[in-house]
């Protein structure tokens, strides 16, 4: 129940995250690039605060990580921060910049535990369940029909979260 619990939270975090970001980027003043290098930039410092406060006063994060195995920093690096981390932030912000984030998010974001189902049981030997194959096949099924009912995003005006100028 407290994985269900912190996923629910970082989906409500990501859902209006991902909204200010859409906005951001469809007034033009600002890339997907440039969100991105700002997103990373910015999300040093409460990572960093809130990694000290789990590994020194909880406890519950390995006060040094960068001890661990070559291989198991390598995971992460090339997982977290690159895969996850750069490359798939990266390309979100790239659809975002040209779609619908009504589109472009779902699209993304069942594209995501399709592949993790498929490996996780590939590579990480977790576990099959005609549940889990059911709820992702209901995910790209879903998929279908988001993507096939796709249009042309048109701007919405007087929305405070949508300001573009006349001559963009």
């Amino acid at each position: 129940m407290k994985a269900i619990l912190m996923a629910v939270m970082a989906g409500l975090c990501w859902g209006v995250g991902e909204l200010l970001t859409k906005s951001a980027l469809s007034t033009r003043q600002i890339g997907p690039m440039s969100m991105l290098l700002l997103r990373e930039a910015c999300a040093v410092p409460p990572a960093l605060a809130v990694y000290l406060i789990f590994a020194r006063g909880f406890g519950t994060e390995n006060a040094a990580f960068w001890k661990a195995d070559s291989a198991v920093l390598i995971k992460g690096i090339v997982g977290a921060a690159l895969f996850a981390g750069f490359g798939g932030v990266f390309f979100y912000y790239q659809g975002l910049r040209y779609g619908e984030i009504s589109v472009v998010k779902p699209v993304a974001f069942a594209v995501a535990p399709a592949v993790a189902f498929l490996v996780g049981m590939a590579v990480l030997g977790e576990s099959f369940s005609w549940q889990k194959t059911l709820g992702v096949a209901m995910l790209l099924g879903g998929l279908i029909v988001i993507t096939s009912t796709a249009r042309k995003p048109t701007p919405v005006t007087g929305s405070a979260l949508h300001q573009v100028s006349p001559d963009r």
